[in-house]
């Protein structure tokens, strides 16, 4: 992941309606939700909610698909993948364990 990538994510999440947001896809997983179903699990208006799912597509977090009649906003989990590799590359001098995403100083 080059730097601007890393911050247009982290700027998009320093929102605390999109970190609810994100958060909510993350946790529905592969299937998705609807912006019905976020709207009422978050209790926002549609017209916020949907300034901020743009926000999340603009940033790579979410997708958007077409079905049928409703779109399907999910987590790209691997974008979020790549940025927490990204803010650990360099963990404790290149001692830390990367491979878990787990910087642990090391003493």
């Amino acid at each position: 992941m080059e730097e601007p990538a890393a911050v247009a994510a982290l700027g998009a999440l320093a929102q605390p309606m999109r970190l609810r947001v994100y958060r909510a896809l993350v946790g529905a997983g592969p299937r998705g939700l609807t912006p019905g179903v976020l709207a009422a699990m978050l209790d926002v208006s549609a017209s916020t909610l949907s300034f901020h799912l743009k926000e999340l597509v603009h940033a790579g977090l979410v997708s958007q698909q077409r079905d049928g009649r409703h779109l399907i906003y999910r987590p790209e989990l691997a974008h979020m993948n790549d940025l927490l590799a990204y803010l650990v590359a360099h963990c404790c001098g290149g001692e830390g364990d990367v491979r878990n995403s787990v910087c642990e100083a090391v003493y």
